[in-house]
């Protein structure tokens, strides 16, 4: 179970910074709730032990920080 616990972050990581260099082309607003997101997806995981409902749950709250703090 740990190696599929640590296959999943490793992916989410990797995600993440994939979406973030995908970022170049994007409005401020954008990138800042994207990189919340992905932040928030990676400490979901994290907290919740490689968790989907965790990561996602991460992804969604980090975006709408992201997206506050750009404002």
């Amino acid at each position: 179970m740990k190696t599929i616990q640590k296959l999943a972050f490793a992916m989410t990581t990797a995600a993440v910074l994939f979406i973030t260099a995908g970022c170049a082309g994007m409005s401020k607003s954008g990138q800042d709730t994207a990189i919340g997101a992905g932040a928030g997806a990676v400490g979901g995981a994290v907290l919740t032990g490689g968790s989907a409902i965790g990561t996602v749950g991460g992804a969604a709250v980090g975006g709408i920080v992201g997206h506050e703090v750009g404002k």
